[in-house]
């Protein structure tokens, strides 16, 4: 999501998105690959925010803070539009987002969340799932299939098509391609 709404494209002629980093946790975020993310803005800029977008979580059998996920509610509440990519879809789970909702997630955590959140209904085999202001996706491409496609639904195919281009990727996939493909 930090490459899809985080550069300045302004000299391309396109909208731009602000983005803001948020963390429920002080400090630099680390990751599993040993680096460290900084979140300057806490769960209180969420307020500002139109969308919300919960990248993958960090362990699929830790349960979110209950601060986070009320966060989330509330931001869902107020009308604006809350996306997970990967398994960021179980913290929308958590929070109770998905509950009735098609979603997604990478196919390797898609038993995992249908068993754990049974009133999702988790479809393991699409690139990414819209209902509406909820969106999630599968793993680290389809995620940023979902961002683009976010931002066609926003500017149109011309200006999604701009920041694909930027980025050196497809403009498009469909959201209902297979994740996963067995040779």
């Amino acid at each position: 999501p930090c490459d899809v709404f985080g550069i300045d494209r302004s000299d391309m002629g396109v909208p731009n998105y602000r983005l803001m980093v948020c963390s429920a946790e002080p400090g630099p975020l680390v990751t599993q690959m040993g680096f460290g993310i900084v979140a300057p803005y806490g769960l209180s800029a969420l307020e500002e925010a139109d969308t919300v977008v919960v990248p993958a979580w960090r362990d699929i059998d830790e349960d979110p803070p209950e601060e986070l996920l009320e966060s989330l509610r509330g931001c869902y509440r107020e009308g604006d539009r809350v996306v997970s990519l990967c398994s960021g879809a179980f913290v929308l789970a958590a929070a109770g987002l998905l509950d009735g909702r098609r979603a997604t997630t990478h196919w390797m955590y898609a038993a995992a969340l249908a068993e754990r959140f049974p009133a999702v209904r988790v479809d393991p085999a699409v690139l990414y799932v819209d209902e509406g202001r909820v969106l999630t996706s599968a793993g680290t491409a389809a995620g940023i299939d979902l961002c683009l496609y976010m931002v066609r639904k926003d500017h149109g195919a011309e200006v999604a098509n701009v920041f694909a281009r930027r980025m050196v990727v497809p403009p498009h996939r469909e959201g209902g391609q297979a994740q996963f493909v067995r040779a």
